[in-house]
C-alpha cells in the first residue's frame, strides 16, 4: 500500500509530536485554591486499596490515549489517500515491417508467429506493411489480421496452397530511383495514424529484412536518409525494432534501432521464436503503465473499531 498524499501524512506526524512535546514541557499550573489539604497521604498510598485503584486508572488511561493515537494515526493514513499500484496493459501500435520476400523462410516463420500470438491481444494495434504496400492498416481485428499473416506465411511454408488474393509486394521497375530501407521504415512509420506527430499510444516498428536493399554500386537517388528516419521516429515517440536476415552491412539498421530506442536483432531461424518473445517482451515493458487505485478500505475499517473501542475504553474510565 503506498500513500498518494505524503504531505499530509508528514504534517500529522509532526502535528502529534508537536502536541506531544508541549503536554511534555509546558508544566501544569494549579491555582492555591485547587485541591484539598490531606494529612498522611503517605499512608493514604500505601494502602492495597488506594494502590489498586491507582493502577485500574493508569490501565485505563493509557489505553485511552494509545486507542487515540491508533485513531489519529489511522485519520491521517486515510487523508493521505492510501492506493495500490497495478500493473496495466497500455494502448499500443505494432507495424510489422516486412523487407523480405514473400518465398522467405523468414518471412514465413516471422508472420505465422504473429498470426499465433494475435488473438492474444486486447487493446494493442497491429498492421504489416511491405517495400510498397500497406498490406494490413492498424487494426484490432485479430481475427481478420491472423488470417491475413496465416496466408502469407503459407507462401514459403505451403508452395502449394492458393496465394494470396493480394500479393504481399507488388513488383515495381523505377529508373531513377531505388528503394533502401530508410525508405521502407518511412512508408511503415506513416502507417501510425497521425503521424509525424506524437501520440500517448505506445508505437513500435518491427521491421524484418536485410541491411541493405540496394545492390551494391547502386546510385539513384532515395527518398529518405537513414539520419532521416531516425529522426522521424524519435519526434513521433516511435521505437524501430529490428531482426536482420543474413547477407548485407547491417551499420545503419542497427544504429537507427538504438537511437529511437529498440533492439537489434540478426535473424537466427533455430531460434526466431524466442528472438520475437525477446522483442515483444521488450514493447510491454516499455509500453506497461502503473495504475494507482485508492485502497482506504481497510484503513476505514480499522477507524471505525478503534472508535468503538475508544467508546468502550472511556466508558471503562467512567466506572
Amino acid at each position: 500500500m503506498a500513500l498518494m498524499w505524503w504531505p499530509v501524512a508528514i504534517l500529522g506526524a509532526l502535528c502529534l509530536l508537536g502536541t506531544v512535546a508541549l503536554a511534555v514541557l509546558i508544566p501544569t499550573r494549579r491555582s492555591p485554591g485547587d485541591g484539598l489539604a490531606l494529612a498522611n497521604t503517605y499512608r493514604l498510598s500505601r494502602l492495597p486499596e488506594y494502590r489498586a485503584v491507582l493502577a485500574a486508572r493508569t490501565r485505563s488511561t493509557a489505553m485511552v490515549l494509545a486507542v487515540l493515537l491508533a485513531l489519529f494515526g489511522a485519520t491521517v493514513v486515510a487523508s493521505a489517500r492510501p492506493s495500490t499500484n497495478q500493473d496495466t496493459d497500455s494502448r499500443e501500435d505494432i507495424m510489422l515491417c516486412v523487407a523480405e520476400p514473400a518465398t522467405s523462410e523468414a518471412t514465413g516463420r516471422f508472420l505465422s508467429y504473429f498470426a499465433r500470438q494475435a488473438g492474444s491481444y486486447s487493446v494493442t494495434r497491429i498492421g504489416l506493411t511491405s517495400p510498397n504496400r500497406r498490406v494490413v492498416p492498424l487494426t484490432r481485428d485479430y481475427q481478420f489480421a491472423a488470417e491475413r499473416f496465416g496466408d502469407y506465411a503459407q507462401i514459403s511454408q505451403n508452395p502449394s496452397a492458393p496465394p494470396p488474393a493480394q500479393p504481399l509486394t507488388v513488383p515495381v521497375e523505377y529508373t531513377d530511383y531505388a528503394p533502401t530501407v530508410a525508405d521502407v521504415l518511412a512508408l511503415c512509420l506513416n502507417g501510425f495514424p497521425g503521424f509525424p506527430a506524437a501520440s500517448e499510444t505506445d508505437r513500435s516498428v518491427l521491421y524484418l529484412g536485410p541491411g541493405e536493399l540496394r545492390a551494391p554500386g547502386d546510385d539513384r537517388p532515395s527518398l529518405f536518409t537513414d539520419a532521416q528516419v531516425a529522426d522521424m521516429a524519435r519526434d513521433a515517440g516511435v521505437r524501430i525494432d529490428a531482426l536482420a536476415t543474413a547477407g548485407r552491412p547491417t551499420g545503419a539498421l542497427a544504429a537507427a534501432a538504438e537511437q529511437t530506442g529498440g533492439l537489434f536483432l540478426r535473424y537466427d531461424p533455430a531460434a526466431v521464436t524466442g528472438q520475437l518473445d525477446q522483442i515483444r517482451a521488450a514493447q510491454q515493458a516499455r509500453g506497461a503503465e502503473e495504475q494507482r487505485t485508492d485502497a482506504p478500505v481497510v484503513v476505514l475499517i480499522a477507524a471505525l473499531m478503534l472508535t468503538a473501542l475508544l467508546g468502550i475504553s472511556l466508558l471503562a474510565v467512567r466506572r
